[in-house]
Order: C-alpha cells, then structure tokens, then sequence
C-alpha cells in the first residue's frame, strides 16, 4: 500500500531549492527514485534525498512549477523539513529571495532571530 502524498506548495525556483536543501545538508538528485514505506518507490525528476528512509519527489507541472510528493508516514519526513515543509520552505524562500535581489543589484543581509525566525534586509549599494 502507498503512503505517496501530493503537498499543496509551489516550487518555482530549482537553483533556490537546491540552495535551500544544501543549506539543510541534503542533495537533489536528478531522474531518481524517492523512498517511502514498504519499499515503495516513485520515479520523479527531482528526488530530495533525506538522511531518513523517505524521501521527496519532484516533478515539473505544465504551469512550470514543481509538484511536491512524499510518504509522510510516522513523521520522517516532518523530522528533516519541519511540520508542513516549514524548514524547507522557509529557506526556499530565503534562497529565491537572495538571488532576485542579486539580480537587481541589492546586497542581502541575513539575520537568524532567537526564534529561529530568518530576518533579511535588503540593501541599495
């Protein structure tokens, strides 16, 4: 039985999620198999390669952005992104934030609040 679950998020931005895995000490492999219960297995474009025994598939829509799915059962998956993807989506969004500012020409500065939280500043050089 598959456990295989479709998140609800938008990928856009693979450089960013690359960025943002690496930050986490996780790879993105190309043309792969993601890991789930039981020996389950989905072939998918992009896997994320969890230290765990899960992983994420991820496969390009029609619209360009990329579908997220995972076996999240007994909370693997949740251990190394966080609860709803929170860790991955939230550097996801630092890293994609840092390169479109790069592009316009604008210094980042990150800051790590006491919460966890991460504080960017965006700056006109």
């Amino acid at each position: 039985m598959s456990h295989f679950t479709d998140i609800k998020t938008q990928i856009k931005d693979l450089a960013a999620l690359k960025a943002a895995c690496a930050e986490l000490g996780l790879t993105v492999e190309e043309n792969a198999e993601a890991r789930g219960f039981a020996d389950n297995r989905i072939r998918a474009e992009h896997v994320i390669r969890l230290h765990g025994p899960y992983d994420v598939a991820l496969n390009r829509q029609p619209d360009g952005t990329y579908a997220v799915t995972a076996d999240l059962w007994n909370g693997y998956v949740e251990q190394e992104l966080g609860k709803d993807f929170g860790k991955l989506k939230q550097l996801y969004g630092v890293h994609k934030t840092v390169l479109e500012a790069r592009r316009k020409g604008l210094t980042v500065r990150r800051t790590t609040a006491p919460n966890g939280s991460i504080c960017l500043a965006l700056v006109q050089v």
